[in-house]
């Protein structure tokens, strides 16, 4: 095993997620194996259904709470964590077992700000000696954060259909 790149795509322009699934279906296609975990989203993303038929691809997402966390109570943020958690340990082990060579971490900046995932867990991993290709997205990263990324793309938000009223859209959106 060797130590691959952190990739950070951050920022409050719309293409975070979209960026960081184009890399693993790029990463698929050349024969990598590849783990994806969606923090604080539902499971229901499309990019999932034609991800998670891939082979070499294995999907970790969903919540066992529906809903945005500003609305959860304590009690439930905990199960989400413990959720969350579990998905980065299993894509960890993945890595240790020789079954990843890139984990995308989806929304990890934002379950961290929210202390929805294990700060210390995921900066040791990630300063390990070993570890694959990674990616993190989410808005605001810290500087820890922006220190350990060899890549960092800021997506900025310039214009966006939601500011006149045209809601996600499944297929663009999600």
């Amino acid at each position: 095993m060797s130590k691959g790149l952190v990739h950070l795509y951050c920022g409050d322009g719309k293409g975070k997620t979209t960026a960081a699934m184009g890399l693993a279906v790029r990463a698929a296609g050349s024969g990598m194996k590849v783990v994806v975990v969606q923090f604080l989203k539902d499971g229901d993303s499309s990019e999932l259904s034609i991800l998670s038929s891939l082979p070499n691809v294995t999907v970790l997402s969903g919540k066992p709470v529906k809903g945005f966390s500003f609305s959860m109570t304590p009690e439930e943020k905990a199960l989400v964590a413990k959720t969350h958690n579990g998905y980065l340990e299993t894509a960890i082990a993945l890595y240790q077992e020789g079954k990843a060579q890139l984990i995308v971490l989806d929304e990890a900046v934002a379950a961290l700000s929210l202390n929805m995932l294990n700060r210390e867990r995921l900066l040791t991993f990630l300063r390990g000696d070993e570890h694959p290709e990674v990616v993190l997205t989410g808005r605001g990263p810290d500087s820890e954060l922006q220190e350990l990324a060899d890549y960092i793309t800021e997506m900025t938000l310039r214009r966006h259909p939601y500011d006149r009223g045209i809601m996600a859209r499944k297929g663009i959106e999600y």
